[in-house]
């Protein structure tokens, strides 16, 4: 093949190229949750629908509905924490780590996924309502107010809180301090579960 045949071939990918943009510079690295106990491999479980649970989708206002760290600046004012972004959605991240902490502690069969469960009659919905940082207290809050649905029109809610005071503003001192109050609320909401 000649150059000028090689050229031609080459040409419209060489101009495409100044053209096409793939989005910002990706971030140096994604904040995830981890789950303080997990089940190890192999383990498995049997349950019938009256003592299996179903994690639904968890809902979250808007300024939690994105994959960016709110800092809560003061009572009327949010921004976000620079360079701190979640692999996914924060509220999806927070359902995966209660279903594996309420499976590991109490045995239970729990179905989590974007639809649990049909047969499970036991239900947790909720509603994630903080999840990062205040800049006037230095510290990152996760509040979460639980749904538990069981048989018949049996309905029960209950509001969880984790507050990790002394935090740095930055995403060395909040991701770690994240986890951790989420892990604290994901065990109160399995101990409530049962």
């Amino acid at each position: 093949m000649n150059t000028t045949k090689t050229l031609a071939i080459l040409a419209p990918a060489l101009l495409l190229g100044g053209c096409i943009s793939f989005g910002a510079e990706p971030p140096e690295s994604l904040l995830t949750l981890t789950p303080t106990a997990t089940a190890p491999a192999g383990t498995g479980g049997s349950s019938d629908a009256g003592t299996a649970l179903a994690l639904t989708e968890f809902e979250a206002p808007a300024a939690l509905d994105v994959t960016r760290v709110p800092v809560q600046v003061n009572a009327t004012e949010l921004a976000y924490l620079k360079d701190a972004v979640w692999v996914e959605k924060p509220a999806r991240l927070f359902r995966r780590l209660i279903a594996e902490t309420i499976r590991t502690q109490s045995g239970r069969v729990v179905v989590d996924g974007d639809d649990p469960g049909a047969m499970a009659v036991n239900r947790i919905s909720g509603t994630l309502r903080q999840f990062g940082y205040d800049a006037s207290t230095s510290s990152v809050v996760v509040v979460f107010d639980a749904v538990r649905a069981g048989e018949g029109s049996a309905v029960e809610t209950r509001r969880f809180e984790a507050v990790v005071p002394g935090v740095t503003p930055d995403v060395q001192g909040v991701g770690p301090a994240l986890n951790r109050a989420a892990n604290d609320v994901a065990v109160q909401v399995a101990e409530w579960v049962g």
